[in-house]
């Protein structure tokens, strides 16, 4: 074997083999020892001169050939490829569901890390099952798991976790290891998070909103009860606990039916995009006013809602995104409230 690919095994470290060879490729790629283009040994001689087996040797060049970083050549063996690849860090980042809210914290994240890294995108519809496959064939592929935990049971209520999922979790290395939007306290060792605390949230932003809610009679929060992709149940807690400390006449509905019996003075909190839709069109049918005989208020921040002046309350998805970015960058394990605003617009 070439002395540029003398790869040294440490037999007492708990870095699995397979994982030091790739850092040893890797290294010797960054600090120019070995070039893009050169020959690399084949999985038979690196097994014999390392005393590795051959399915370490295989797992290895299977993670470097899947970023590039070698590449096989047909009849000839296997070279180095894309040191600028090698030089990044990768990153699994597994989203619950495509949406706008989602995507922006994606987006942002993305902006922020810039070419520092290549980040994969894997979306699981809340379906634990596609969890848990989806991390199963990524576990030890990757240099940082960004990771946003919501799931559904068999009744479509919202769930956080369940056992399955935090046992995949665990097996994580917890400095690699980034949760966003919902955490939980229980999951062993340090690292990072940036959370949502649903119940507390909703409550502190409509008391922001008290003085105008106040002007209605009745405040109406729509939860979508069953859903493909639900909403933790922390949000209504939140909002009744709100309407019992102060006194308000509420009622919690399932949607924004069809011919819905629209009473002036009532003021309604949406939580689905096609609710607030299906609402506005009715008031615009019926010819009330948003903003004086029916109020509204959405849940989660988008262009569009700004655009048409719909008062929101909100967590701060570009600020999730970076400060995603920032723990990764930095290497940090700080656990982060987001920040969750009230923004009054006309429609309150």
């Amino acid at each position: 074997m070439s002395q540029l690919f003398e790869i040294q095994i440490n037999e007492s470290s708990r870095v699995p083999k397979y994982k030091q060879i790739v850092d040893s490729i890797i290294g010797d790629l960054s600090t120019g020892k070995i070039k893009v283009g050169e020959k690399v040994p084949s999985i038979n001689e690196l097994s014999e001169n390392c005393y590795l087996s051959r399915d370490t040797v295989e797992k290895a060049y299977k993670y470097l050939k899947e970023r590039n970083i070698i590449v096989a050549v047909r009849g000839k063996g296997y070279y180095t490829s894309k040191a600028d690849h090698a030089l990044k860090s990768n990153i699994f980042f597994l989203v619950n569901k495509p949406s706008t809210y989602k995507m922006m914290i994606y987006n942002s994240f993305v902006d922020a890390i810039g070419i520092q890294a290549n980040i994969d995108m894997y979306i699981y519809h809340c379906d634990e099952t596609l969890f848990i496959n989806a991390l199963e064939k990524a576990m030890g592929m990757y240099d940082y798991y960004v990771i946003m935990p919501h799931f559904r049971d068999e009744n479509y209520n919202h769930v956080s976790f369940t056992p399955d999922v935090l046992n995949i979790l665990e097996q994580i290395p917890k400095d690699k290891l980034v949760m966003l939007d919902n955490t939980k306290p229980g999951i062993s060792g340090d690292y990072g998070t940036i959370y949502q605390d649903f119940k507390t949230d909703i409550y502190n932003a409509l008391k922001e909103g008290l003085d105008k809610i106040k002007k209605y009679d009745k405040i109406i929060l729509v939860y979508p009860n069953k859903s493909a992709n639900p909403y933790p149940r922390r949000i209504m807690h939140g909002f009744q606990q709100f309407c019992r400390e102060f006194n308000l006449d509420h009622e919690v509905l399932d949607e924004i039916y069809e011919d819905m019996e629209l009473s002036s003075k009532d003021v309604y909190v949406t939580i689905q995009e096609r609710d607030l839709v299906n609402l506005v069109r009715q008031l615009r049918a019926k010819n009330l006013t948003l903003g004086e005989d029916i109020g509204i208020i959405s849940y989660n921040e988008t262009p569009l809602k700004e655009l048409l002046g719909i008062t929101v309350i909100s967590t701060d998805f570009k600020a999730m995104g970076e400060s995603a970015a920032y723990m990764v960058l930095k290497n940090k394990k700080e656990k982060v409230k987001n920040v969750f605003k009230y923004i009054e617009r006309n429609s309150l």
